[in-house]
């Protein structure tokens, strides 16, 4: 076994019976690897799971452990970034979901798949974070981070919200529509998608700005630099929301400036040799699949 991992610790998607049994199964193959294994506290409490020799917060995870394997679709695999994003242990995502982008190692092979890991056959990447923060008459009032996006909407009403975007101090243009997506390339695959922005390779350093049904068709989606610094703020009359990773909310006002770059913190994922991001995309979006002919 490769000594890098001597300290598991395991994150399970929450009220889940099929991720309780794998999660059983995944902690009685570790310790018989020889391999100290943890259980993330809310994992444990939803679960009600406690064969795990110790049960450990977010916090002592990342002072503590070696390696997390997070059990459950992309929203668990987004949660547990976020949460050890200020930490460099990486992570490995067991797909219990459904489509899997982040978490891509097979349910079905997932005790195959983590034993080569732990034999030090993976291959490593470093996403990027986005940081936000919002700001209200010359104060901070709510900072986050996200792995996939940020998002500025209109929330529940029912009309368009306005606001200005401003990309490193530059006015760029007022625009009305249902909100603003400002994505990771992770995130590419993500909301951005789903409202027609481009997808992005993960290697590729950059921001892109997506967005959410404009009142004039010549808005499009626009790719920035890395370095670059977005400014989203808010004319009125009409509130907006601020949703981090389509998790965090937060209920921003009419004149409020939402700021949003890339973190200079990143999270690592490990995946099974033989990954392709270009796979991933053919299998999950159905590249290449023939029509079904009525």
């Amino acid at each position: 076994m490769d000594e890098e991992f001597r300290i598991v610790a395991l994150v399970g998607k929450y009220q889940s019976a099929d991720v309780a049994e794998a999660l059983a199964r995944m902690a009685g193959f570790l310790q018989a690897r020889g391999v100290e294994v943890w259980l993330e506290a809310n994992t444990a409490e939803a679960i009600g799971h406690a064969g795990a020799a110790r049960v450990a917060d977010f916090e002592e995870i990342g002072e503590g452990a070696d390696l997390v394997i997070v059990m459950g679709g992309d929203g668990t695999m987004l949660t547990a970034a976020r949460a050890l994003a200020g930490h460099t242990l990486p992570l490995v995502g067991v797909n219990q979901g459904r489509l899997g982008f982040l978490t891509d190692v097979p349910h079905d092979t997932m005790l195959e798949r983590v034993g080569e890991i732990l034999d030090g056959q993976y291959l490593r990447e470093r996403r990027a974070l986005l940081e936000a923060e919002v700001w209200r008459n010359g104060e901070r009032v709510f900072s986050t981070m996200a792995l996939n996006d940020i998002v500025l909407s209109r929330g529940e009403i029912g009309r368009m919200i306005e606001f200005e975007l401003h990309v490193d101090g530059e006015y760029i243009y007022t625009q009305r529509s249902d909100g603003m997506i400002v994505s990771t390339p992770t995130g590419s695959t993500a909301y951005a998608l789903a409202a027609n922005g481009p997808i992005l390779h993960p290697r590729l350093a950059g921001i892109v700005l997506v967005p959410l049904c404009p009142h004039a068709l010549t808005y499009r989606p626009l790719a920035l630099a890395q370095e670059s610094m977005v400014e989203l703020v808010i004319l009125g009359p009409r509130d907006g929301v601020v949703h981090c990773d389509g998790q965090t909310l937060f209920e921003a006002r009419a004149g409020d400036s939402l700021r949003v770059l890339r973190s200079q913190q990143g999270v690592t994922l490990l995946h099974p040799e033989g990954y392709s991001y270009f796979a991933v995309l053919r299998e999950k979006l159905h590249w290449s699949a023939l029509p079904h002919l009525a």
